[in-house]
């Protein structure tokens, strides 16, 4: 196939399509020496930059770090699918927060997707941002809630437009039979995730964050100040917020315990003609189905298809990536049989076992803040995190930040080398039923 591969490194990014595709990348210094600063954020991905471009903009002195380049994890490999909400399920938490949070919870799933318009359009970020989504049913039961979450968005004032679309007029989204009907939203969309970062980690800067690459945190001491070594420097600061999602590790046991490291994959064509890409997906928006092993795609600006999905929580990646995906793609768009596939990535999501994301500070240590486990659906919900990080720390108080430091999250069973098997067995268990 000849496909590119991942080959992560220090130096730069893994191969990716938007890797060899971002823009002119800002070459930010590791820090050397010793910072006081009033936070530290470690992680620059979407959690670390909005949350870094959040306080910068109230006043406050900022200094992330990042421990490979901007961008390195998720936040430049991911799908690229720009998607109302938070959560899953999040009626499931009405005992915890009552029924006016869970509708607050769901308000600012729609606000997060909103914090992007405005981020990208007011700093005219390039990142290819287009509107329009479909949400695809896989079977007869699963349109027929689309027409319920359409209802309950139209309750909750969501100002854009929804079109229901039965299997019979799916051609006019979708060269694919495989459906039984979609929701076309066109308040989401999808964009080139790296270059936002890569965007946005230049807003931080121009208003003074002082950000540090290929400078991994070694070492936290808690305190009334938090002490953040690194390989050739200390950062000493009120505050510290760590927004490494799946890349934890042992950094905070507490923490590194409640979000599990889950594979996940995308493969990218090579350039498609005007009239297949058309033909594939005829309003250009991105799409995703509904089952457990999630498919997800939509085309590049330069009319590529990307193909993602497959979520590992086994902890063991595909050997080849293209081999693994390619039939995956075929069963969706057939047409594409002969066409080439030029990219192959893969990265790891963060997951909680309720899929909130996890938003709030340690209670042994008030002063230490974190956002996580997004569960695959952290481009919106990291900009969001990043404003709530933002009123916490800076003594705002929207009542956001508290509802999402409400709902308990469990640490996972089995320690660092069973919670990923474990986790796996269940979600074979959730596949299952969907067969029924």
């Amino acid at each position: 196939m000849n496909a590119r591969s991942p080959q992560p490194g220090l130096s730069d990014h893994a191969a990716s399509y938007y890797a060899t595709t971002r823009h002119p990348q800002a070459d930010y210094p590791a820090l050397h020496g010793e910072i006081k600063t009033d936070v530290c954020i470690i992680g620059g991905g979407f959690s670390g930059l909005n949350t870094a471009i959040e306080l910068a903009e109230r006043g406050l002195k900022v200094v992330l770090l990042e421990a490979h380049k901007i961008g390195w994890g998720a936040s430049g490999r991911n799908g690229g699918q720009l998607i109302r909400g938070v959560g899953h399920d999040v009626d499931q938490f009405s005992n915890i927060i009552g029924e006016d949070g869970v509708r607050q919870l769901k308000l600012m799933g729609l606000e997060a997707v909103e914090i992007v318009r405005e981020r990208v359009n007011k700093y005219q970020i390039d990142c290819d941002l287009t509107w329009g989504y479909c949400d695809l049913a896989n079977k007869p039961r699963e349109f027929e809630g689309f027409a319920k979450d359409a209802e309950e968005l139209r309750s909750l004032g969501y100002r854009h437009p929804l079109e229901l679309i039965e299997a019979g007029n799916l051609s006019s989204v979708i060269g694919s039979p495989n459906y039984a009907g979609a929701m076309l939203d066109m308040g989401s969309g999808h964009l080139h995730p790296l270059n936002l970062a890569l965007g946005e980690a230049a807003i931080a800067q121009s208003l003074g964050v002082q950000v540090f690459e290929h400078s991994a945190a070694t070492r936290l001491e808690y305190g009334a100040e938090v002490n953040i070594h690194t390989a050739r420097g200390l950062v000493r600061a009120s505050t510290l917020v760590l927004g490494c999602n799946a890349y934890l590790n042992a950094l905070d046991e507490e923490l590194s315990g409640k979000v599990l490291p889950a594979g996940s994959y995308v493969i990218a064509t090579e350039p498609l003609s005007e009239e297949l890409a058309s033909q594939l997906i005829p309003r250009n928006t991105a799409m995703c189905d509904q089952r457990v092993a999630v498919d997800y795609f939509r085309l590049s600006a330069d009319r590529r298809l990307l193909f993602g999905g497959a979520c590992h929580y086994s902890g063991r990646d595909p050997s080849d990536i293209a081999a693994y995906m390619q039939p995956k793609m075929l069963k969706v768009f057939p047409q594409l049989r002969d066409v080439k596939i030029d990219f192959q990535w893969g990265g790891m999501i963060g997951i909680g076992a309720n899929r909130l994301p996890q938003i709030g500070r340690l209670h042994t240590h008030p002063n230490v803040f974190y956002a996580q486990a997004y569960a695959g659906h952290g481009l919106n919900a990291t900009h969001l995190a990043g404003k709530l990080l933002a009123e916490a720390i800076s003594g705002q108080h929207s009542g956001g930040f508290e509802l999402f430091a409400k709902v308990p999250h469990i640490t996972f069973p089995g320690g660092k080398h069973l919670r990923s098997p474990l986790l796996a067995l269940g979600m074979l268990w959730h596949r299952f039923k969907e067969l029924v």
